[in-house]
C-alpha cells in the first residue's frame, strides 16, 4: 500500500524534474521529515511508511524520486563515482528550497542516508535539527558488493528488471546508474566517512543486525567520528529494509527522536 500523498508534483533540481510527494502539517505549520531512498526505491517505495511516520510525529513528511527513479527524469549514465557526494551537495539543496523546508530533518535508507549524513556534515544549513540514518554505507565492503553482484545477476537473468518495472519509469536507467557505480573497479576505494566529522545536529543510526549489504562497522564509524550526540538502533533478526521489516519498532525509535527534537533548543538562524 503506498501512502496517500495530499500533494504531488515535480520540483525542478539539479537540472532535472523529480516527482515528490508530501503529506500532513505543511513546513510553517511543523517541522518536516524529507526522506531519501535506497538505491533501487523511489518516492512510493516508501509505502505507507510516509503516512505512519506523520501520523506518529505530528510532522510533516516529504519524499522524492532521485534523477533514474520513479517518475523522475531519467538519470546522465554512467554516473560518477561521487554521484551520492554529488546529489548531497548540488541538488538536495535545491529539493529543499523547493519543498518550502523551514525546519526538521532528513531521513535516508541505504544510499539515501549516505546522501543525508554527507549534506548534514558539508552543507551549512540551520533549519536542519537531525539526522537519521538507516543501514547507511560510508565505505566498500565486501559484503554489500557480493549482493550487488547478486542484484546484477537477478536483473540480467532473473525478474529483477521485471519487478522495478512496476515502480520506475525506466528500469534500466535506474538499475544501471546504481549497479554499475557500485561494481566499478576504483569503488572499492570509495569513502565518505570525513563528512561524518561535520555533522553537528543529533543522530539516530538504524541498522538490521542481519543487514545483508553492510555489517555494523557501518554505525560504529557514525559514533566514532560524529561530534554530535549518536543514537544507535540495531534491530535483532532484521535485514537491509527496517522501515519494511521492523516498521512499528522504527516508527517508535523515530517518535521518541523527533519529540527530543521538538523539546530541544532552536538552533541559529532557525525559528522556533
Amino acid at each position: 500500500m503506498s501512502a496517500r500523498w495530499a500533494d504531488v508534483g515535480s520540483l525542478k533540481a539539479g537540472g532535472k524534474w523529480l516527482e515528490y510527494g508530501r503529506l500532513g502539517p505543511a513546513p510553517a505549520e511543523a517541522p518536516t521529515v524529507v526522506l531519501l531512498h535506497e538505491g533501487l526505491g523511489s518516492r512510493d517505495l516508501w509505502r505507507d511508511f510516509p503516512e505512519r511516520l506523520s501520523a506518529a510525529t505530528g510532522w510533516g513528511v516529504c519524499a522524492y524520486s532521485r534523477a533514474g527513479y520513479g517518475g523522475s527524469d531519467p538519470a546522465a549514465l554512467p554516473r560518477p563515482l561521487d554521484y551520492m557526494t554529488r546529489e548531497a551537495r548540488l541538488v538536495l539543496p535545491e529539493v529543499l528550497n523547493a519543498i518550502g523546508f523551514e525546519r526538521g530533518l532528513l531521513m535516508g535508507h541505504s544510499d539515501g542516508a549516505t546522501i543525508a549524513a554527507i549534506y548534514a556534515g558539508t552543507v551549512p544549513d540551520p533549519r536542519l535539527c537531525g539526522l537519521v540514518t538507516i543501514a547507511p554505507h560510508f565505505f566498500t565492503e565486501e559484503i554489500g558488493l557480493r549482493e550487488i553482484v547478486r542484484a546484477k545477476q537477478a536483473f540480467d537473468s532473473g525478474d529483477l528488471r521485471a519487478r522495478l518495472a512496476r515502480h520506475h519509469h525506466d528500469p534500466d536507467n535506474c538499475f544501471r546508474g546504481w549497479n554499475d557505480a557500485w561494481l566499478h573497479p576504483g569503488f572499492k576505494d570509495w569513502t565518505v566517512s570525513d563528512a561524518l566529522d561535520g555533522i553537528g545536529v543529533p543522530v539516530l543510526a538504524i541498522q538490521g543486525a542481519e543487514d545483508q549489504y553492510g555489517t555494523l562497522a557501518q554505525i560504529d564509524e557514525v559514533e566514532r567520528r560524529c561530534p554530535a550526540p549518536v543514537e544507535r538502533v540495531v534491530l535483532p533478526g532484521c535485514g537491509h529494509d527496517p522501515c519494511y521489516e521492523r516498521s512499528e519498532w522504527v516508527l517508535r525509535e523515530l517518535s521518541r527522536f523527533c519529540a527530543d527534537l521538538d523539546h530541544a533548543p532552536a538552533r541559529p538562524g532557525v525559528a522556533s
